[in-house]
């Protein structure tokens, strides 16, 4: 069996990353309009998700007002160890 991408990511540092994205809409720019964004990246410098933010500004209409992140590591490699033995049950 094989890893998932995104496991393999959060073993090298990475941690899940959620960011409120409030942008103007194009059409009504007094309107304030709420994207969730969510993805793994790493703290603090979060690569991924400024890419993202740069391809919003570069692609997109709506500008952007406000973006709020959070930030959790799920699994750091010093909680991985390996098992000794191997346990079945019927």
């Amino acid at each position: 069996m094989k890893a998932s991408p995104e496991f393999r990511k959060q073993l090298a540092g990475y941690g899940l990353t959620t960011a409120e994205i409030l942008y103007r809409l194009p059409d009504h720019p007094s309107l304030l309009q709420s994207y969730i964004w969510q993805d793994y990246d790493i703290f603090p410098e979060f690569p991924t998700l400024r890419k993202f933010l740069d391809f919003w500004h570069r692609t997109l209409e709506g500008p952007l007002f406000k973006v709020t992140v959070g930030h959790c590591k799920l699994i750091k490699p010093a909680e991985l160890r390996a098992v000794g033995a191997d346990f079945r049950l019927n």
